[in-house]
Protein backbone atom coordinates (compact mmCIF):
# COMPACT_ATOMS: atom_id res chain seq x y z
CA UNK A 1 0.00 0.00 0.00
CA UNK A 2 1.13 3.37 -1.06
CA UNK A 3 2.14 6.33 1.85
CA UNK A 4 1.64 8.75 -0.65
CA UNK A 5 -0.80 11.20 0.82
CA UNK A 6 -4.10 11.44 -1.28
CA UNK A 7 -4.92 14.67 -3.51
CA UNK A 8 -8.26 14.67 -0.88
CA UNK A 9 -6.17 14.41 1.70
CA UNK A 10 -3.74 16.75 0.65
CA UNK A 11 -6.59 19.55 -0.26
CA UNK A 12 -7.96 18.88 3.19
CA UNK A 13 -4.95 19.24 5.41
CA UNK A 14 -4.42 22.73 3.78
CA UNK A 15 -7.74 23.43 4.68
CA UNK A 16 -7.11 22.66 8.47
CA UNK A 17 -8.41 19.28 8.83
CA UNK A 18 -6.66 18.62 11.91
CA UNK A 19 -8.03 15.00 11.85
CA UNK A 20 -5.38 14.34 8.77
CA UNK A 21 -2.37 16.44 10.30
CA UNK A 22 -0.93 13.72 12.45
CA UNK A 23 -1.52 11.48 8.95
CA UNK A 24 0.47 13.42 6.72
CA UNK A 25 3.32 14.16 8.88
CA UNK A 26 4.02 10.31 9.25
CA UNK A 27 3.21 10.36 4.88
CA UNK A 28 6.16 10.24 2.08
CA UNK A 29 6.17 13.63 0.32
CA UNK A 30 3.00 15.18 -0.30
CA UNK A 31 1.80 15.95 -4.49
CA UNK A 32 1.50 19.42 -3.89
CA UNK A 33 -0.21 21.58 -7.17
CA UNK A 34 1.28 23.35 -9.70
CA UNK A 35 0.29 27.35 -9.61
CA UNK A 36 -0.70 28.97 -12.94
CA UNK A 37 -1.69 32.84 -11.95
CA UNK A 38 -2.92 34.95 -14.76
CA UNK A 39 -3.46 38.15 -14.58
CA UNK A 40 -4.51 40.37 -17.22
CA UNK A 41 -3.84 44.02 -17.99
CA UNK A 42 -7.25 46.79 -18.23
CA UNK A 43 -9.11 44.24 -18.62
CA UNK A 44 -12.20 45.41 -18.21
CA UNK A 45 -15.37 43.14 -16.30
CA UNK A 46 -17.46 42.86 -19.64
CA UNK A 47 -14.68 42.63 -21.68
CA UNK A 48 -14.68 38.27 -22.17
CA UNK A 49 -17.68 36.75 -24.21
CA UNK A 50 -18.21 34.59 -21.29
CA UNK A 51 -18.94 37.88 -18.95
CA UNK A 52 -21.14 39.24 -21.61
CA UNK A 53 -18.87 41.20 -24.76
CA UNK A 54 -20.96 41.14 -27.94
CA UNK A 55 -18.79 41.95 -30.39
CA UNK A 56 -15.52 38.90 -30.20
CA UNK A 57 -15.22 35.83 -29.09
CA UNK A 58 -12.68 34.53 -26.28
CA UNK A 59 -13.16 30.77 -26.63
CA UNK A 60 -10.03 29.33 -24.36
CA UNK A 61 -11.39 31.78 -21.39
CA UNK A 62 -14.61 30.75 -22.30
CA UNK A 63 -14.32 27.42 -21.98
CA UNK A 64 -11.67 27.92 -18.96
CA UNK A 65 -14.92 29.07 -16.81
CA UNK A 66 -16.41 26.20 -18.27
CA UNK A 67 -14.23 23.78 -16.66
CA UNK A 68 -14.29 25.44 -13.33
CA UNK A 69 -15.59 28.42 -11.57
CA UNK A 70 -16.79 31.86 -12.44
CA UNK A 71 -16.93 34.49 -10.53
CA UNK A 72 -19.43 37.72 -10.92
CA UNK A 73 -18.52 39.79 -7.74
CA UNK A 74 -14.24 39.59 -8.17
CA UNK A 75 -12.61 42.73 -7.67
CA UNK A 76 -9.36 44.41 -7.79
CA UNK A 77 -7.29 45.79 -4.92
CA UNK A 78 -7.05 49.42 -7.11
CA UNK A 79 -8.44 50.85 -9.67
CA UNK A 80 -5.14 51.06 -11.44
CA UNK A 81 -1.60 49.33 -11.97
CA UNK A 82 0.94 49.33 -9.75
CA UNK A 83 -1.61 49.06 -6.52
CA UNK A 84 -3.06 45.70 -7.43
CA UNK A 85 0.08 43.91 -8.39
CA UNK A 86 1.39 45.02 -4.83
CA UNK A 87 -1.76 43.65 -3.29
CA UNK A 88 -1.64 40.54 -5.10
CA UNK A 89 2.74 39.91 -4.79
CA UNK A 90 2.37 40.49 -0.75
CA UNK A 91 -1.05 39.57 -0.15
CA UNK A 92 -1.75 42.95 1.39
CA UNK A 93 -3.65 45.99 1.02
CA UNK A 94 -1.61 48.36 -1.25
CA UNK A 95 -1.41 51.30 0.75
CA UNK A 96 0.31 49.39 3.53
CA UNK A 97 3.29 49.60 1.54
CA UNK A 98 4.91 53.38 0.14
CA UNK A 99 4.81 51.83 -3.36
CA UNK A 100 1.41 50.74 -2.99
CA UNK A 101 0.31 54.92 -2.96
CA UNK A 102 1.57 55.28 -6.40
CA UNK A 103 -1.24 55.23 -9.10
CA UNK A 104 0.96 53.84 -10.75
CA UNK A 105 4.80 53.99 -11.28
CA UNK A 106 5.81 56.27 -13.95
CA UNK A 107 9.00 56.90 -15.26
CA UNK A 108 9.95 59.79 -12.73
CA UNK A 109 9.86 57.27 -9.75
CA UNK A 110 13.46 55.32 -10.93
CA UNK A 111 14.03 55.20 -6.84
CA UNK A 112 10.76 53.84 -5.95
CA UNK A 113 9.46 50.20 -5.96
CA UNK A 114 9.06 47.45 -3.45
CA UNK A 115 11.24 47.19 -0.52
CA UNK A 116 13.77 44.24 -0.92
CA UNK A 117 12.84 42.61 2.27
CA UNK A 118 8.91 42.51 1.86
CA UNK A 119 8.01 38.84 1.90
CA UNK A 120 6.09 38.22 -1.08
CA UNK A 121 4.03 35.39 -2.47
CA UNK A 122 7.09 33.88 -4.49
CA UNK A 123 9.17 34.13 -1.95
CA UNK A 124 7.66 32.32 0.21
CA UNK A 125 6.74 29.68 -2.19
CA UNK A 126 10.49 29.50 -2.56
CA UNK A 127 11.33 28.91 0.59
CA UNK A 128 8.74 26.14 0.34
CA UNK A 129 10.74 24.60 -2.91
CA UNK A 130 8.59 25.71 -5.34
CA UNK A 131 10.17 26.72 -8.75
CA UNK A 132 9.07 29.84 -9.12
CA UNK A 133 8.49 32.71 -12.50
CA UNK A 134 7.42 35.41 -13.56
CA UNK A 135 6.57 35.97 -17.43
CA UNK A 136 4.84 39.40 -18.29
CA UNK A 137 4.57 42.88 -16.40
CA UNK A 138 5.83 43.66 -13.30
CA UNK A 139 5.70 47.29 -12.58
CA UNK A 140 6.74 46.92 -9.10
CA UNK A 141 10.21 48.97 -9.36
CA UNK A 142 13.41 49.21 -11.94
CA UNK A 143 16.38 49.00 -10.21
CA UNK A 144 17.30 45.62 -9.29
CA UNK A 145 16.66 45.66 -5.94
CA UNK A 146 12.79 46.50 -6.60
CA UNK A 147 12.73 43.51 -9.17
CA UNK A 148 10.90 40.44 -9.60
CA UNK A 149 14.44 38.27 -8.68
CA UNK A 150 14.98 40.70 -5.13
CA UNK A 151 11.52 39.15 -4.66
CA UNK A 152 11.57 35.31 -5.03
CA UNK A 153 11.16 34.71 -8.74
CA UNK A 154 13.89 32.56 -9.41
CA UNK A 155 12.92 33.61 -12.85
CA UNK A 156 11.65 36.42 -14.82
CA UNK A 157 11.49 37.53 -18.36
CA UNK A 158 9.36 40.62 -19.50
CA UNK A 159 8.73 44.00 -19.06
CA UNK A 160 9.31 46.53 -15.42
CA UNK A 161 7.88 49.29 -16.17
CA UNK A 162 3.90 50.00 -16.99
CA UNK A 163 3.28 49.35 -20.44
CA UNK A 164 5.33 48.53 -23.82
CA UNK A 165 5.24 48.80 -27.33
CA UNK A 166 4.03 45.40 -28.47
CA UNK A 167 6.71 45.53 -31.20
CA UNK A 168 9.41 47.21 -30.38
CA UNK A 169 9.21 46.53 -26.63
CA UNK A 170 10.31 49.14 -25.28
CA UNK A 171 9.00 51.12 -22.26
CA UNK A 172 5.56 53.36 -23.34
CA UNK A 173 6.86 55.45 -20.07
CA UNK A 174 10.72 55.66 -20.47
CA UNK A 175 11.22 55.25 -23.96
CA UNK A 176 13.48 52.84 -23.37
CA UNK A 177 14.25 49.14 -24.09
CA UNK A 178 12.37 46.89 -21.77
CA UNK A 179 11.95 43.43 -22.44
CA UNK A 180 14.41 41.33 -19.68
CA UNK A 181 15.43 38.03 -18.79
CA UNK A 182 16.26 38.34 -15.56
CA UNK A 183 19.10 41.27 -15.13
CA UNK A 184 19.51 41.63 -18.07
CA UNK A 185 18.12 43.41 -21.27
CA UNK A 186 16.91 40.90 -24.41
CA UNK A 187 15.70 41.67 -27.92
CA UNK A 188 13.14 39.30 -29.37
CA UNK A 189 11.22 39.76 -32.70
CA UNK A 190 7.73 39.13 -32.15
CA UNK A 191 4.75 40.92 -30.48
CA UNK A 192 4.57 40.91 -27.01
CA UNK A 193 1.38 38.74 -26.11
CA UNK A 194 2.89 35.85 -28.54
CA UNK A 195 6.46 36.16 -26.86
CA UNK A 196 5.04 35.87 -23.49
CA UNK A 197 2.70 32.93 -24.25
CA UNK A 198 5.31 30.59 -25.71
CA UNK A 199 7.79 31.26 -23.02
CA UNK A 200 5.27 30.41 -20.92
CA UNK A 201 4.23 27.71 -22.68
CA UNK A 202 7.80 26.17 -22.91
CA UNK A 203 8.08 26.93 -19.27
CA UNK A 204 5.05 24.50 -17.86
CA UNK A 205 6.86 22.16 -20.25
CA UNK A 206 10.23 21.94 -18.97
CA UNK A 207 11.37 18.77 -17.39
CA UNK A 208 11.49 19.24 -12.97
CA UNK A 209 11.41 17.62 -9.79
CA UNK A 210 9.28 19.56 -7.61
CA UNK A 211 6.35 22.06 -8.28
CA UNK A 212 5.97 25.37 -9.82
CA UNK A 213 4.26 28.85 -8.93
CA UNK A 214 4.41 30.84 -12.40
CA UNK A 215 2.37 34.05 -12.55
CA UNK A 216 1.85 34.74 -16.32
CA UNK A 217 1.31 38.86 -16.49
CA UNK A 218 0.34 39.81 -19.79
CA UNK A 219 -0.08 43.66 -20.97
CA UNK A 220 -2.85 43.22 -22.83
CA UNK A 221 -5.53 44.44 -23.31
CA UNK A 222 -3.35 48.16 -21.81
CA UNK A 223 -2.75 50.90 -24.39
CA UNK A 224 -0.73 51.47 -26.58
CA UNK A 225 -3.59 49.54 -28.50
CA UNK A 226 -1.95 47.32 -31.31
CA UNK A 227 -2.71 44.07 -32.96
CA UNK A 228 -0.74 41.50 -34.17
CA UNK A 229 -1.65 42.37 -37.34
CA UNK A 230 -0.24 46.24 -36.80
CA UNK A 231 3.09 45.48 -37.30
CA UNK A 232 2.96 46.13 -40.72
CA UNK A 233 1.88 49.69 -40.60
CA UNK A 234 3.99 50.55 -37.60
CA UNK A 235 1.20 51.22 -35.53
CA UNK A 236 3.01 52.44 -32.39
CA UNK A 237 2.18 55.32 -29.39
CA UNK A 238 5.83 56.13 -29.31
CA UNK A 239 5.81 58.97 -31.81
CA UNK A 240 4.32 62.60 -30.42
CA UNK A 241 1.33 61.60 -29.32
CA UNK A 242 0.16 59.99 -25.83
CA UNK A 243 0.14 56.45 -25.42
CA UNK A 244 -3.78 56.46 -25.39
CA UNK A 245 -4.01 57.74 -28.79
CA UNK A 246 -5.01 55.58 -31.67
CA UNK A 247 -6.57 51.95 -31.54
CA UNK A 248 -10.11 50.94 -32.40
CA UNK A 249 -13.00 48.45 -31.34
CA UNK A 250 -11.26 46.39 -34.04
CA UNK A 251 -7.59 46.62 -32.64
CA UNK A 252 -8.85 45.75 -29.03
CA UNK A 253 -10.29 42.66 -30.33
CA UNK A 254 -7.55 41.77 -32.27
CA UNK A 255 -5.64 42.17 -28.87
CA UNK A 256 -8.10 40.22 -26.84
CA UNK A 257 -8.08 37.37 -29.38
CA UNK A 258 -4.25 36.97 -29.93
CA UNK A 259 -4.09 37.02 -25.27
CA UNK A 260 -6.86 34.07 -25.42
CA UNK A 261 -5.03 31.87 -28.04
CA UNK A 262 -1.94 32.58 -26.10
CA UNK A 263 -3.86 31.30 -23.05
CA UNK A 264 -4.75 28.48 -24.86
CA UNK A 265 -1.24 27.38 -26.15
CA UNK A 266 -0.39 27.95 -22.67
CA UNK A 267 -3.28 25.12 -20.99
CA UNK A 268 -2.20 22.84 -24.06
CA UNK A 269 0.69 22.75 -23.13
CA UNK A 270 0.12 21.74 -19.19
CA UNK A 271 -2.12 19.43 -21.10
CA UNK A 272 0.73 18.02 -23.01
CA UNK A 273 3.04 17.54 -19.95
CA UNK A 274 -0.10 15.86 -18.15
CA UNK A 275 -0.15 18.21 -15.49
CA UNK A 276 -3.50 19.59 -15.80
CA UNK A 277 -5.20 17.42 -12.95
CA UNK A 278 -2.59 18.72 -10.91
CA UNK A 279 -2.06 22.59 -11.48
CA UNK A 280 -4.75 25.04 -10.16
CA UNK A 281 -5.33 27.56 -12.49
CA UNK A 282 -6.32 31.43 -11.17
CA UNK A 283 -7.59 33.99 -14.33
CA UNK A 284 -7.92 37.79 -13.90
CA UNK A 285 -7.30 41.09 -14.36
CA UNK A 286 -5.64 44.28 -12.66
CA UNK A 287 -8.23 46.73 -12.63
CA UNK A 288 -10.93 47.92 -14.88
CA UNK A 289 -10.85 48.80 -18.42
CA UNK A 290 -10.66 51.79 -20.87
CA UNK A 291 -12.09 53.42 -23.29
CA UNK A 292 -12.47 50.20 -25.45
CA UNK A 293 -13.51 48.05 -22.92
CA UNK A 294 -16.85 46.70 -22.30
CA UNK A 295 -18.21 46.97 -18.72
CA UNK A 296 -22.24 46.44 -18.77
CA UNK A 297 -24.25 46.63 -16.16
CA UNK A 298 -21.34 49.02 -14.44
CA UNK A 299 -20.48 52.46 -14.30
CA UNK A 300 -16.84 54.19 -14.99
CA UNK A 301 -13.89 52.63 -15.76
CA UNK A 302 -10.29 52.16 -14.65
CA UNK A 303 -9.02 55.04 -12.14
CA UNK A 304 -12.70 55.00 -10.67
CA UNK A 305 -13.67 53.42 -7.67
CA UNK A 306 -17.09 52.93 -9.06
CA UNK A 307 -17.47 49.28 -9.85
CA UNK A 308 -16.72 49.99 -13.32
CA UNK A 309 -13.03 50.18 -12.38
CA UNK A 310 -12.39 47.45 -9.51
CA UNK A 311 -15.25 44.72 -10.63
CA UNK A 312 -13.18 42.40 -12.66
CA UNK A 313 -13.52 38.87 -14.33
CA UNK A 314 -12.36 35.84 -12.30
CA UNK A 315 -11.76 32.26 -13.05
CA UNK A 316 -10.69 29.15 -11.32
CA UNK A 317 -9.73 25.63 -12.90
CA UNK A 318 -8.52 23.03 -10.97
CA UNK A 319 -9.32 19.67 -12.89
CA UNK A 320 -11.03 17.21 -9.96
CA UNK A 321 -11.12 19.52 -6.94
CA UNK A 322 -12.85 22.66 -8.55
CA UNK A 323 -16.56 21.57 -9.64
CA UNK A 324 -17.08 22.27 -13.60
CA UNK A 325 -19.61 24.72 -15.07
CA UNK A 326 -20.51 26.58 -12.17
CA UNK A 327 -21.07 30.73 -11.50
CA UNK A 328 -20.95 32.39 -8.05
CA UNK A 329 -21.49 35.30 -6.39
CA UNK A 330 -19.23 35.25 -3.56
CA UNK A 331 -17.48 38.62 -3.44
CA UNK A 332 -13.75 38.09 -3.59
CA UNK A 333 -10.61 40.37 -4.11
CA UNK A 334 -7.23 40.32 -5.63
CA UNK A 335 -5.29 39.53 -1.84
CA UNK A 336 -7.90 36.49 -1.75
CA UNK A 337 -5.86 34.69 -4.49
CA UNK A 338 -2.59 35.10 -2.62
CA UNK A 339 -3.72 33.60 0.30
CA UNK A 340 -5.61 30.86 -1.82
CA UNK A 341 -2.26 29.93 -3.55
CA UNK A 342 -0.34 29.99 0.11
CA UNK A 343 -2.90 27.56 1.65
CA UNK A 344 -2.99 25.26 -1.37
CA UNK A 345 0.47 24.95 -1.44
CA UNK A 346 0.88 24.26 2.15
CA UNK A 347 2.82 27.19 2.64
CA UNK A 348 2.81 29.16 5.55
CA UNK A 349 2.58 33.20 5.77
CA UNK A 350 5.09 35.80 7.19
CA UNK A 351 3.51 36.39 10.98
CA UNK A 352 5.39 39.67 10.51
CA UNK A 353 3.15 40.31 7.58
CA UNK A 354 -0.48 39.28 8.51
CA UNK A 355 -2.30 38.87 4.88
CA UNK A 356 -5.51 40.86 4.00
CA UNK A 357 -6.96 38.32 1.94
CA UNK A 358 -9.13 34.82 2.32
CA UNK A 359 -8.49 31.43 1.00
CA UNK A 360 -11.21 30.82 -1.32
CA UNK A 361 -10.42 26.98 -2.11
CA UNK A 362 -13.61 25.83 0.19
CA UNK A 363 -15.99 28.27 -1.95
CA UNK A 364 -14.07 26.90 -4.90
CA UNK A 365 -14.92 23.85 -4.46
CA UNK A 366 -18.32 24.00 -2.94
CA UNK A 367 -17.86 22.91 0.60
CA UNK A 368 -19.05 26.78 2.26
CA UNK A 369 -21.76 28.78 1.39
CA UNK A 370 -21.43 31.84 0.10
CA UNK A 371 -20.71 34.54 2.24
CA UNK A 372 -20.49 38.49 3.46
CA UNK A 373 -17.13 40.14 2.85
CA UNK A 374 -15.51 43.51 3.76
CA UNK A 375 -13.47 45.57 1.31
CA UNK A 376 -11.98 48.83 1.33
CA UNK A 377 -10.29 51.14 -1.43
CA UNK A 378 -8.56 54.18 -1.75
CA UNK A 379 -6.90 56.43 -4.44
CA UNK A 380 -5.62 60.08 -3.83
CA UNK A 381 -8.80 61.47 -4.67
CA UNK A 382 -11.73 58.25 -3.50
CA UNK A 383 -12.72 56.45 -1.13
CA UNK A 384 -14.73 53.40 -1.13
CA UNK A 385 -15.96 50.62 1.06
CA UNK A 386 -18.05 47.32 0.12
CA UNK A 387 -19.86 45.89 3.42
CA UNK A 388 -21.99 43.09 2.19
CA UNK A 389 -23.79 44.20 -0.71
CA UNK A 390 -23.58 48.09 0.73
CA UNK A 391 -21.34 50.11 -1.29
CA UNK A 392 -20.05 53.36 0.42
CA UNK A 393 -18.47 56.02 -2.15
CA UNK A 394 -16.68 59.12 -1.75
CA UNK A 395 -15.77 61.14 -4.81
CA UNK A 396 -15.03 64.84 -4.91
CA UNK A 397 -16.26 65.23 -1.46
CA UNK A 398 -19.59 63.92 -2.11
CA UNK A 399 -20.38 60.72 -0.26
CA UNK A 400 -22.71 58.13 -1.32
CA UNK A 401 -24.23 54.94 -0.80
CA UNK A 402 -25.45 51.81 -2.68
CA UNK A 403 -27.18 48.67 -2.43
CA UNK A 404 -25.60 46.53 -5.55
CA UNK A 405 -27.73 43.92 -5.17
CA UNK A 406 -30.33 45.82 -6.35
CA UNK A 407 -28.24 48.94 -8.33
CA UNK A 408 -24.95 47.55 -9.64
CA UNK A 409 -25.07 50.62 -11.68
CA UNK A 410 -24.71 52.73 -8.44
CA UNK A 411 -27.27 55.47 -9.91
CA UNK A 412 -29.05 55.25 -6.62
CA UNK A 413 -28.14 57.23 -3.73
CA UNK A 414 -29.13 56.04 -0.54
CA UNK A 415 -27.75 58.03 1.88
CA UNK A 416 -30.71 60.16 3.02
CA UNK A 417 -32.79 57.16 3.15
CA UNK A 418 -30.42 54.81 5.09
CA UNK A 419 -28.93 56.68 7.35
CA UNK A 420 -27.43 54.45 10.00
CA UNK A 421 -26.24 52.18 7.31
CA UNK A 422 -24.84 54.73 6.00
CA UNK A 423 -22.87 55.54 8.89
CA UNK A 424 -21.71 52.43 10.02
CA UNK A 425 -19.65 51.95 6.98
CA UNK A 426 -18.30 55.18 6.57
CA UNK A 427 -17.05 54.63 10.28
CA UNK A 428 -15.53 50.95 9.45
CA UNK A 429 -13.81 52.93 6.23
CA UNK A 430 -12.96 55.88 8.53
CA UNK A 431 -11.08 52.67 11.14
CA UNK A 432 -9.52 51.10 8.41
CA UNK A 433 -7.83 53.90 6.63
CA UNK A 434 -6.40 54.98 9.80
CA UNK A 435 -4.78 51.53 9.86
CA UNK A 436 -3.08 52.37 6.50
CA UNK A 437 -0.51 54.62 5.09
CA UNK A 438 -1.51 58.41 4.92
CA UNK A 439 -1.74 59.41 0.85
CA UNK A 440 1.17 60.56 -0.61
CA UNK A 441 1.29 64.71 -0.81
CA UNK A 442 -0.09 66.43 -3.61
CA UNK A 443 2.25 66.37 -6.92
Amino acid sequence: MSNRVTRREFLETAAGTTALATQVSRAAPLERPNVLFILADDLGYGDLSCYGRPDYRTPVLDDLAGQGLKFTSAYAAAPVCTPTRCAFVTGRYPQRTEVGLHEPLTGRDLDKGLVPDHPTVASLLKANDYETALIGKWHLGWKPEFGPNRHGFEEFYGILSGAGDYFTHRSSDAKAPDLWENLTPVERVGYLTDVLSDRAAAFVTRPRTKPFYLSLHYTAPHAPWEGPEDAAIGHTSHGEGPMTDGGSLKVFASMMKSMDAGIGRVLRALGRAKLERNTLVIFTSDNGGERYSYHWPFSFQKLYLNEGGIRVPAIVRWTGVVPVGRVTEQPAITMDWTATILSVTGTKPDPGYPLDGEDLLPVCRGARPLYDRTFFWRTQSRDAARVGNWKYLKDSGNERLFDLSVDPGEKNDLRSQRGPVFEKIRDQYLAWNAQMLPRRPPA
